[in-house]
């Protein structure tokens, strides 16, 4: 077997931890545009060092270079460009900046170049070392889908599987489903009536297509089963046992969860045709100062629930 001839990488020698923790920290609260919101996924990695990880795997370090950095000096002072290249690179606001992603882009084919001119006498160079063309990225247990996300964003192709099909969705609308539709504009009857012309970049009008439809499906929901979740209007006597209602009196309010239990017929002989439900709590929220709790009333031959707020007692 022929060797491959490699250099030493960037993640061998010395990363900025400081730069990409502390990015990886703030991504947490980031909510908008974030892929953790398309999707709960407990084990989800953060996209700033998924990102920084991928670029130093790929990047040779500089004392693998001599040619170009000679000196120590030389290299380290080459060391710290990249550094700072990757202290912008994990900054969320650089997500979809082109310029900062470009810049680690050709960082990246700098050194796949420099590896396929190694390569050049390996009997299947042809093949393995084409300087045009980047290896492909495969992860096969992909989970949350934020290594072959960043790998995508980096140049890659993305190649992601996993034994959990949700998975398999979350990298599907993530990584494979989006490129599809690169520069396209959306096709649904409301965009095709614009008279305007506008350009569609990167997922703009699959995004487009996705509003107008998922819009479209909650509309025709609330008409087929809309009286089945109704609002609630706030009454006095609601009020009496609720005082932090007391704004809300007389409003019909959305309500923004239901709770969900099986039922069985109550074991007490006295309410023996009534379905009672299953429910290994009743706490609401157990956060300090704002816990909050169902309570069951009974009144007559059934029973209602009010919430209560405070500890139970």
């Amino acid at each position: 077997m022929h060797p491959v001839k490699r250099r030493r990488k960037l993640i061998e020698v010395a990363i900025p931890l400081e730069a990409i923790n502390a990015a990886s920290a703030r991504e947490k609260s980031i909510r908008h545009g974030h892929p953790s919101t398309l999707h709960l996924w407990w084990a989800r990695r953060p996209l700033a060092a998924a990102r920084a990880v991928i670029f130093c795997q790929m990047v040779d370090d500089p004392s693998a270079v001599p040619e170009a950095f000679p000196s120590e000096a030389d290299q380290e002072k080459e060391r710290l460009r990249l550094f700072a290249l990757i202290s912008e690179l994990v900054q969320w606001k650089n997500t979809t900046n082109e310029q900062v992603l470009e810049r680690a882009r050709r960082e990246i084919r700098r050194s796949w170049r420099r590896c396929c001119a190694d390569n050049a006498d390996h009997p299947e160079a042809e093949k393995l070392f084409n300087p045009e063309t980047l290896p492909g990225f495969h992860d096969p247990f992909a989970g949350g889908g934020a290594l072959p996300l960043e790998a995508q964003r980096l140049g890659l192709e993305s190649y992601a599987s996993d034994l959990n099909p949700v998975a398999v969705l979350i990298n599907k609308a993530m990584i494979e489903i989006p490129p599809k539709f690169a520069g396209m504009p959306p096709v649904n009857p409301e965009s095709r009536r614009r008279l305007d012309v506008q350009q569609w970049k990167g997922a703009q009008g699959l995004a487009e297509d996705v509003r107008y439809y998922g819009r479209w499906m909650r509309d025709e929901a609330e008409k087929r089963i809309g009286h089945l979740y109704p609002k609630l209007k706030v009454t006095a006597e609601m009020v009496a046992e609720r005082p932090d209602l007391t704004p809300y009196q007389g409003q019909d309010l959305k309500v923004i969860a239901w709770l969900w239990a099986r039922t069985v017929k109550s074991p007490n002989p006295a309410f023996s045709n009534v379905d009672v439900p299953l429910a290994s709590t009743f706490m609401l929220s157990t956060k300090a100062g704002k816990e909050a709790y169902v309570e069951p009333v009974v009144e007559g031959g059934g029973y209602r629930f009010t919430v209560k707020m405070g500890k139970p007692p």
